[in-house]
């Protein structure tokens, strides 16, 4: 029986995953020094809205320097760094974008973890397939670019920008858009608040009891309405608003009323998750939010990354006059210049050790090749002078041969017996 022939499918799968991902945004998240529990907490809920572009499962040790993971991230094709810091001030957070910069430094004013979030929710948000795809930014309360418009701002929105992957609308999936991260700009503070949500499909033009009753009907796991206290079904379905239950006790005005407004009413343009969400099909869209929060204050921009900084574009505290800008300007050019140099004296250094390196391994081959050929004459003269068997020998030449062999014989025989060799311990061989 022929043997079935394997088609090579994972590695054209491999190839393709390469070639799409080849654009997304990778980030590390860390905490850099000693933070604490809370913002250790913190710096882990970020990797999980991050997720999955992110290392999620990074170990960070006490002798790692923020340098490592600088050198480290462009090798592992890390776009962008995030390290959280606590100061004696406020915690800190830097946004660095390898492996050239700028670096966005921002103070956390106000935090929330995603547990303190989802405790103060009524209902329990399953945290796990939504992680699987990438969330979708929104940016809003920004300024439009103008001359009134504050510097710093578009800066602000474009590093937030190329953190997350960027949105396609033709070419994303609507099963994919399963989470929302929010970043707007707060003009009366200054301050740039962070929001996490999960998005929600539910139907559109049904109250809270039909939708009650619909979902314990067709959920396997969720426990079947109790309606043994209603007389009639009606009951609970058309009872008007503050109007007293079977139980004497008051239901609250939203759940008599429709469970979405019609603003909140789209038309899905594929089939998204969940049931009976179709194409087509009308669904109100809802936002939960799962957390973390934060109030961010842009603090400073520079240049470059931590360790090699440049010119600072922008600090909130710290004003100087165009002189000192200028000076600046002019050290970090005499230091850009000073390591250009170096960095022209090193490869200079290396190019004449391996022209110096050739050199003599050249020379090494030419001394090789003379003596080789030294050796080749030397050969040739003792073929030349070889002994020739059929050669006469005269008698004075054979006599004065015998004497020779005489004489090395008698001198042998008047040598000294040599010494037995003694050895420590007082053993002889």
């Amino acid at each position: 029986m022929a043997r079935k022939r394997k088609n090579r499918t994972h590695l054209k799968g491999a190839t393709q995953r390469e070639t799409t991902t080849a654009k997304v945004p990778r980030t590390f998240i860390i905490k850099h020094g000693h933070v604490g529990s809370s913002i250790g907490q913190l710096v882990r809920d970020m990797r999980k809205v991050m997720e999955p572009n992110t290392a999620s499962r990074l170990k960070e040790r006490n002798r790692n320097k923020l340098k490592d993971y600088i050198t480290m991230g462009p090798a592992l094709q890390v776009t962008h760094l995030l390290a959280f810091r606590l100061t004696p001030i406020a915690p800190s957070l830097r946004i660095v974008r390898l492996s050239d910069g700028p670096t966005l430094t921002f103070r956390v004013e106000r935090y929330s973890l995603m547990k303190d979030v989802l405790n103060t929710s009524r209902k329990a948000k399953s945290i796990g397939m939504e992680y699987l795809t990438p969330p979708l930014l929104v940016l809003a309360s920004f300024p439009q670019p103008g001359p009134d418009t504050p510097p710093q701002l578009p800066l602000v929105m474009k590093a937030f920008q190329s953190i997350f992957p960027p949105l396609s609308p033709h070419t994303i999936s609507l099963s994919s858009a399963r989470r929302v991260v929010l970043i707007s700009y707060n003009a009366e503070r200054g301050t740039v608040d962070f929001r996490h949500y999960l998005i929600r499909v539910k139907a559109h033009g049904v109250s809270r009891r039909v939708r009650k009753v619909l979902e314990s009907a067709a959920s396997s796991t969720k426990p079947i309405l109790n309606l043994g206290k209603e007389k009639d079904v009606a009951d609970f379905l058309l009872r008007a608003r503050g109007d007293p239950g079977p139980d004497g006790g008051y239901e609250s005005a939203s759940s008599a009323e429709s469970a979405v407004e019609d603003g909140d009413m789209v038309s899905l343009a594929g089939d998204y998750v969940g049931r009976n969400n179709k194409k087509g099909q009308k669904r109100a869209v809802k936002l939960e939010e799962v957390g973390p929060r934060m109030e961010l204050r842009l603090v400073k921009i520079t240049e470059g990354i931590p360790g090699k900084e440049g010119n600072v574009i922008f600090h909130e505290f710290v004003k100087k006059s165009k002189k000192e800008v200028a000076d600046q300007k002019a050290v970090i050019a005499e230091k850009e210049r000073l390591r250009k140099q170096r960095r022209e004296e090193q490869e200079r250094n290396v190019a004449r050790k391996k022209k110096t390196k050739g050199g003599k391994a050249d020379a090494e081959s030419g001394d090789e090749a003379s003596t080789n050929g030294d050796d080749e004459a030397d050969e040739e003269d003792f073929d030349a002078g070889e002994w020739d068997e059929e050669e006469e020998i005269s008698e004075g030449e054979e006599s004065g041969d015998e004497e020779n062999l005489s004489e090395n014989e008698s001198s042998e025989d008047e040598k000294p017996p040599a010494k037995k060799a003694r050895f420590r311990g007082g053993a002889k061989r």
